[in-house]
């Protein structure tokens, strides 16, 4: 009897809580893991995996604001879904049978997962970040543009650059592989060639892409935070 009564009052409880004190600390956690932290560490990770669980229970309830900051929330929350698809590719290792293909195209799957999620994430901190700014410093100008569907038009670009960039990667472990093995045109061979250049373009780039973010953001914060004291 005690334990029938204890799952509703653990769900009263659940749903009675400050929540937006909850999404601030796990925007807090993110914002660390991502962007002050100089690699990814695997117990911060599950830590993160298992906080971005709660979030998405958060999100689901009608207590929650539907906000365009939500959306950016949401979609870090399902980012770090990638995290398990990165360890389940690890562990179906052996389910390509080409002896070729199995051991460089699931390595490069397995990275792949895990850029996505450190890319959109970090991608997606700096969209909170800028709202955060803007209204702080310009609400009123700004009201038309911080909104549900902007927000959701946002994550759609950041998604597809973020795929398209891991696809390109992807073709890599196709690099070593002679053209008679699968038997490819010498037109789809430039086509790979030209892909090559683009990959070798995209991993020149992240690291000062990186380093801006991260100056952009402890810019936004130095900016609200002597903003707030002011105030």
């Amino acid at each position: 009897m005690v334990t029938g009564m204890m799952h509703p009052v653990w769900l009263s409880v659940f749903t009675n809580r400050d929540h937006m004190k909850d999404l601030r600390r796990y925007l807090t956690f993110k914002y660390i893991q991502y962007l002050v932290l100089p690699s990814p560490n695997i117990i911060i990770t599950l830590l993160g995996s298992f906080a971005s669980l709660y979030v998405m229970m958060i999100l689901t309830l009608p207590s929650v604001s539907r906000k365009s900051t939500s959306v950016f929330i949401s979609n870090m929350a399902q980012a770090d879904i990638l995290v398990g698809y990165s360890i389940f590719s690890a562990m179906t290792q052996d389910v390509i049978k080409s002896e070729v293909l199995s051991s460089s195209f699931q390595l490069t799957l397995k990275e792949n997962f895990q850029i996505a999620n450190v890319h959109v994430s970090s991608l997606l901190l700096s969209c909170v970040s800028l709202e955060a700014f803007l209204i702080t410093f310009l609400p009123i100008q700004t009201c038309h543009i911080r909104t549900v569907r902007c927000a959701r038009e946002a994550t759609k670009i950041i998604w597809t650059s973020v795929i398209t960039e891991c696809f390109f990667y992807q073709l890599e472990c196709f690099r070593d592989l002679s053209v008679s093995y699968f038997g490819i045109h010498k037109q789809i061979l430039l086509l790979l060639n030209f892909c090559y250049g683009v990959t070798k373009l995209l991993k020149l780039s992240i690291y000062p892409i990186g380093l801006l973010l991260r100056i952009f953001n402890v810019y936004l914060f130095y900016k609200i935070y002597f903003r707030a004291c002011d105030g």
